[in-house]
Protein backbone atom coordinates (compact mmCIF):
# COMPACT_ATOMS: atom_id res chain seq x y z
CA UNK A 1 0.00 0.00 0.00
CA UNK A 2 2.31 2.99 -1.41
CA UNK A 3 1.96 6.07 1.01
CA UNK A 4 0.59 4.56 3.77
CA UNK A 5 2.88 4.10 6.84
CA UNK A 6 3.12 0.96 8.88
CA UNK A 7 1.51 2.74 11.87
CA UNK A 8 -0.74 4.11 10.34
CA UNK A 9 -1.97 0.39 8.64
CA UNK A 10 -1.32 -0.78 12.82
CA UNK A 11 -3.87 1.84 13.81
CA UNK A 12 -6.39 0.74 11.40
CA UNK A 13 -5.91 -2.89 12.04
CA UNK A 14 -6.05 -1.79 16.55
CA UNK A 15 -9.46 0.06 15.22
CA UNK A 16 -10.81 -2.73 13.76
CA UNK A 17 -10.01 -5.63 16.12
CA UNK A 18 -11.69 -2.88 18.87
CA UNK A 19 -14.92 -3.29 17.05
CA UNK A 20 -14.59 -6.73 17.00
CA UNK A 21 -14.43 -7.61 20.36
CA UNK A 22 -17.01 -4.88 21.40
CA UNK A 23 -19.21 -6.61 19.17
CA UNK A 24 -18.52 -9.89 20.81
CA UNK A 25 -18.92 -8.60 24.03
CA UNK A 26 -22.22 -6.94 23.44
CA UNK A 27 -23.32 -9.66 21.22
CA UNK A 28 -22.75 -12.46 24.64
CA UNK A 29 -24.35 -9.77 26.51
CA UNK A 30 -28.18 -11.26 25.49
CA UNK A 31 -31.35 -12.50 27.78
CA UNK A 32 -33.25 -15.53 25.80
CA UNK A 33 -35.85 -14.31 28.92
CA UNK A 34 -36.79 -10.91 27.25
CA UNK A 35 -36.34 -11.89 23.76
CA UNK A 36 -38.66 -15.11 24.35
CA UNK A 37 -41.25 -13.58 26.34
CA UNK A 38 -44.60 -12.06 24.86
CA UNK A 39 -44.61 -9.27 27.51
CA UNK A 40 -41.38 -7.47 26.75
CA UNK A 41 -42.48 -5.29 24.58
CA UNK A 42 -40.39 -3.33 21.70
CA UNK A 43 -37.09 -4.13 22.13
CA UNK A 44 -34.07 -2.91 20.49
CA UNK A 45 -32.43 -4.65 17.58
CA UNK A 46 -30.01 -4.87 14.60
CA UNK A 47 -30.93 -6.61 11.50
CA UNK A 48 -29.36 -7.53 8.43
CA UNK A 49 -30.07 -9.77 5.33
CA UNK A 50 -28.67 -12.27 3.06
CA UNK A 51 -30.06 -14.82 0.03
CA UNK A 52 -31.94 -13.21 -2.86
CA UNK A 53 -33.82 -9.45 -2.29
CA UNK A 54 -37.32 -11.24 -2.55
CA UNK A 55 -36.15 -14.66 -1.16
CA UNK A 56 -36.22 -16.58 1.90
CA UNK A 57 -32.59 -17.17 1.99
CA UNK A 58 -30.34 -19.75 0.42
CA UNK A 59 -32.06 -22.64 -1.24
CA UNK A 60 -35.43 -21.02 0.23
CA UNK A 61 -34.58 -24.08 2.66
CA UNK A 62 -34.86 -23.71 6.85
CA UNK A 63 -31.07 -23.30 7.43
CA UNK A 64 -30.56 -24.33 11.32
CA UNK A 65 -33.95 -25.42 11.86
CA UNK A 66 -35.10 -27.91 9.04
CA UNK A 67 -37.97 -26.28 8.16
CA UNK A 68 -39.49 -27.30 4.69
CA UNK A 69 -40.22 -24.58 1.21
CA UNK A 70 -40.08 -21.90 3.67
CA UNK A 71 -40.62 -19.29 0.32
CA UNK A 72 -44.18 -20.78 0.42
CA UNK A 73 -47.18 -20.68 2.69
CA UNK A 74 -47.57 -20.33 5.78
CA UNK A 75 -44.03 -19.00 6.33
CA UNK A 76 -44.04 -17.10 2.89
CA UNK A 77 -40.05 -16.20 2.66
CA UNK A 78 -41.16 -13.72 5.97
CA UNK A 79 -38.16 -15.33 7.43
CA UNK A 80 -35.33 -14.55 9.44
CA UNK A 81 -31.61 -16.05 11.44
CA UNK A 82 -32.15 -15.28 14.96
CA UNK A 83 -28.74 -15.19 17.19
CA UNK A 84 -28.83 -17.00 20.50
CA UNK A 85 -31.37 -15.32 22.24
CA UNK A 86 -33.63 -16.02 19.29
CA UNK A 87 -32.74 -19.43 18.44
CA UNK A 88 -32.20 -20.93 21.86
CA UNK A 89 -30.46 -23.94 20.68
CA UNK A 90 -33.25 -24.97 18.05
CA UNK A 91 -36.14 -24.26 20.87
CA UNK A 92 -36.72 -21.05 19.50
CA UNK A 93 -37.36 -22.44 15.69
CA UNK A 94 -40.93 -21.88 14.69
CA UNK A 95 -40.72 -18.84 17.40
CA UNK A 96 -42.84 -15.61 15.48
CA UNK A 97 -41.81 -11.74 15.93
CA UNK A 98 -43.42 -8.52 14.70
CA UNK A 99 -40.49 -6.13 13.59
CA UNK A 100 -40.32 -2.89 12.27
CA UNK A 101 -38.22 0.00 11.73
CA UNK A 102 -38.76 3.88 11.81
CA UNK A 103 -37.96 6.76 9.92
CA UNK A 104 -35.32 7.28 12.74
CA UNK A 105 -33.76 4.17 11.93
CA UNK A 106 -34.08 5.02 8.34
CA UNK A 107 -35.18 7.50 6.29
CA UNK A 108 -37.38 4.65 4.03
CA UNK A 109 -38.64 2.44 6.89
CA UNK A 110 -42.00 2.61 6.95
CA UNK A 111 -43.13 1.76 10.76
CA UNK A 112 -45.85 -0.52 10.07
CA UNK A 113 -44.74 -4.04 12.16
CA UNK A 114 -44.04 -7.10 9.76
CA UNK A 115 -44.49 -10.92 11.55
CA UNK A 116 -41.45 -12.97 10.55
CA UNK A 117 -40.76 -16.54 11.43
CA UNK A 118 -37.50 -17.99 13.31
CA UNK A 119 -36.43 -20.64 10.66
CA UNK A 120 -32.15 -20.40 10.98
CA UNK A 121 -29.02 -19.51 13.37
CA UNK A 122 -27.18 -16.46 13.12
CA UNK A 123 -23.14 -17.26 13.82
CA UNK A 124 -22.05 -14.17 13.47
CA UNK A 125 -24.41 -11.64 15.24
CA UNK A 126 -23.51 -7.83 15.21
CA UNK A 127 -25.50 -6.70 18.08
CA UNK A 128 -27.32 -7.94 21.17
CA UNK A 129 -30.21 -9.26 19.47
CA UNK A 130 -29.46 -9.70 16.00
CA UNK A 131 -32.47 -10.39 12.55
CA UNK A 132 -30.12 -12.07 9.78
CA UNK A 133 -33.82 -11.37 7.92
CA UNK A 134 -34.40 -13.00 4.31
CA UNK A 135 -34.55 -10.31 1.52
CA UNK A 136 -38.57 -10.63 1.38
CA UNK A 137 -38.64 -9.58 4.95
CA UNK A 138 -35.81 -6.92 5.22
CA UNK A 139 -37.95 -5.65 2.41
CA UNK A 140 -41.37 -5.54 3.99
CA UNK A 141 -39.90 -3.08 6.78
CA UNK A 142 -39.54 -0.26 3.79
CA UNK A 143 -42.38 2.59 3.19
CA UNK A 144 -44.16 1.44 -0.40
CA UNK A 145 -41.62 1.17 -3.23
CA UNK A 146 -38.41 1.68 -1.17
CA UNK A 147 -37.81 -2.20 -0.76
CA UNK A 148 -35.00 -2.23 -2.46
CA UNK A 149 -33.60 1.24 -1.45
CA UNK A 150 -33.69 0.12 2.46
CA UNK A 151 -32.15 -3.09 1.49
CA UNK A 152 -29.16 -1.28 0.29
CA UNK A 153 -28.18 0.38 3.39
CA UNK A 154 -27.38 -2.94 4.34
CA UNK A 155 -27.07 -3.17 8.44
CA UNK A 156 -30.39 -1.31 10.24
CA UNK A 157 -31.31 -0.34 13.80
CA UNK A 158 -34.85 -1.71 14.14
CA UNK A 159 -37.13 -3.45 16.69
CA UNK A 160 -39.10 -6.66 18.04
CA UNK A 161 -41.09 -8.10 20.19
CA UNK A 162 -42.38 -11.96 20.06
CA UNK A 163 -46.12 -13.28 18.78
CA UNK A 164 -48.29 -15.81 18.66
CA UNK A 165 -48.30 -17.14 15.42
CA UNK A 166 -51.11 -17.40 13.30
CA UNK A 167 -51.41 -20.09 10.97
CA UNK A 168 -54.42 -20.14 9.29
CA UNK A 169 -55.40 -23.40 7.75
CA UNK A 170 -52.79 -25.40 9.10
CA UNK A 171 -52.55 -28.35 11.46
CA UNK A 172 -48.82 -29.99 12.99
CA UNK A 173 -46.86 -31.82 10.45
CA UNK A 174 -44.43 -34.75 10.87
CA UNK A 175 -41.65 -35.00 7.97
CA UNK A 176 -39.95 -38.44 8.62
CA UNK A 177 -36.51 -37.56 7.22
CA UNK A 178 -34.24 -38.87 4.76
CA UNK A 179 -32.09 -42.17 6.15
CA UNK A 180 -34.57 -43.05 8.97
CA UNK A 181 -35.29 -47.14 9.47
CA UNK A 182 -37.35 -49.02 12.03
CA UNK A 183 -34.17 -48.33 14.64
CA UNK A 184 -33.15 -44.58 14.19
CA UNK A 185 -36.06 -42.35 13.60
CA UNK A 186 -36.07 -38.77 13.14
CA UNK A 187 -38.69 -36.63 12.48
CA UNK A 188 -39.08 -32.54 11.43
CA UNK A 189 -42.09 -31.08 13.37
CA UNK A 190 -43.67 -28.21 11.49
CA UNK A 191 -46.15 -25.60 11.40
CA UNK A 192 -47.06 -25.41 14.98
CA UNK A 193 -49.83 -22.54 15.88
CA UNK A 194 -49.33 -20.05 18.55
CA UNK A 195 -45.96 -20.26 20.19
CA UNK A 196 -44.50 -22.10 16.78
CA UNK A 197 -42.02 -24.00 19.00
CA UNK A 198 -41.51 -27.96 19.79
CA UNK A 199 -39.19 -28.10 22.83
CA UNK A 200 -40.57 -31.38 23.66
CA UNK A 201 -41.37 -34.36 21.63
CA UNK A 202 -42.29 -37.72 22.31
CA UNK A 203 -43.73 -41.23 20.35
CA UNK A 204 -45.73 -43.98 21.27
CA UNK A 205 -45.45 -47.39 19.61
CA UNK A 206 -47.96 -49.80 18.40
CA UNK A 207 -47.29 -53.65 19.10
CA UNK A 208 -49.14 -56.63 18.60
CA UNK A 209 -52.30 -54.34 16.80
CA UNK A 210 -52.22 -51.93 19.89
CA UNK A 211 -50.82 -48.69 21.50
CA UNK A 212 -48.53 -49.19 23.95
CA UNK A 213 -49.53 -46.70 26.40
CA UNK A 214 -45.97 -45.88 27.54
CA UNK A 215 -44.57 -42.02 26.03
CA UNK A 216 -40.86 -42.26 24.77
CA UNK A 217 -39.36 -39.31 24.36
CA UNK A 218 -37.72 -38.41 21.77
CA UNK A 219 -33.67 -36.55 21.51
CA UNK A 220 -33.70 -32.99 19.50
CA UNK A 221 -31.31 -34.02 16.63
CA UNK A 222 -31.28 -30.10 15.51
CA UNK A 223 -33.01 -27.20 15.08
CA UNK A 224 -37.32 -28.44 15.07
CA UNK A 225 -36.05 -32.30 14.18
CA UNK A 226 -36.09 -35.04 17.05
CA UNK A 227 -34.80 -38.50 16.70
CA UNK A 228 -34.62 -42.19 18.40
CA UNK A 229 -32.33 -44.28 18.80
CA UNK A 230 -33.88 -48.18 19.30
CA UNK A 231 -31.92 -51.42 19.39
CA UNK A 232 -35.32 -53.07 19.07
CA UNK A 233 -37.55 -52.35 15.86
CA UNK A 234 -39.91 -49.34 16.32
CA UNK A 235 -43.46 -50.83 15.42
CA UNK A 236 -45.74 -48.02 14.21
CA UNK A 237 -48.66 -46.74 13.82
CA UNK A 238 -47.06 -43.63 16.01
CA UNK A 239 -48.35 -41.03 18.03
CA UNK A 240 -46.74 -37.92 19.12
CA UNK A 241 -46.92 -35.71 21.64
CA UNK A 242 -45.30 -32.33 21.27
CA UNK A 243 -44.90 -29.75 24.06
CA UNK A 244 -44.24 -25.92 23.05
CA UNK A 245 -42.23 -23.20 25.17
CA UNK A 246 -45.21 -22.08 27.08
CA UNK A 247 -46.16 -25.43 28.17
CA UNK A 248 -49.00 -26.34 25.90
CA UNK A 249 -48.95 -29.95 25.06
CA UNK A 250 -50.60 -31.49 21.84
CA UNK A 251 -50.96 -35.10 21.05
CA UNK A 252 -51.33 -36.42 17.08
CA UNK A 253 -52.84 -39.65 17.77
CA UNK A 254 -51.53 -42.65 14.89
CA UNK A 255 -50.26 -39.82 12.68
CA UNK A 256 -47.20 -41.98 11.53
CA UNK A 257 -48.40 -44.53 9.68
CA UNK A 258 -47.22 -48.53 10.45
CA UNK A 259 -45.86 -48.69 6.64
CA UNK A 260 -43.94 -45.21 6.88
CA UNK A 261 -41.62 -44.25 4.61
CA UNK A 262 -38.77 -41.40 5.06
CA UNK A 263 -39.02 -38.58 2.94
CA UNK A 264 -42.54 -38.63 3.34
CA UNK A 265 -44.79 -35.90 5.51
CA UNK A 266 -47.79 -36.70 7.82
CA UNK A 267 -50.02 -34.28 8.15
CA UNK A 268 -51.85 -34.20 11.39
CA UNK A 269 -55.41 -33.30 12.26
CA UNK A 270 -54.85 -31.38 15.50
CA UNK A 271 -52.99 -27.65 16.16
CA UNK A 272 -52.41 -25.20 18.79
CA UNK A 273 -55.32 -22.86 19.71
Amino acid sequence: MAGVSTNAIALVLVTLLSVLVTSVRSAANYDTAAARSYNSGWLPAKATWYGAPTGAGPMDNGGACGFKNVNKYPFSSMTSCGNEPLFDGGAGCGSCYEIRCIAANNPSCSGQPRTVVITDMNYYPVARYHFDLSGTAFGAMAKYGLNDKLRHAGIIDMQFRRVRCNFPGMKVTFHVQHGSNPNYLTVLVEYANVDGTVVRMELMQTRNGRPTGSWEPMRRSWGSIWRMDTSRPLQGPFSMRITSDSGKTLVANNVIPAYWRPDNAYWSNVQFY
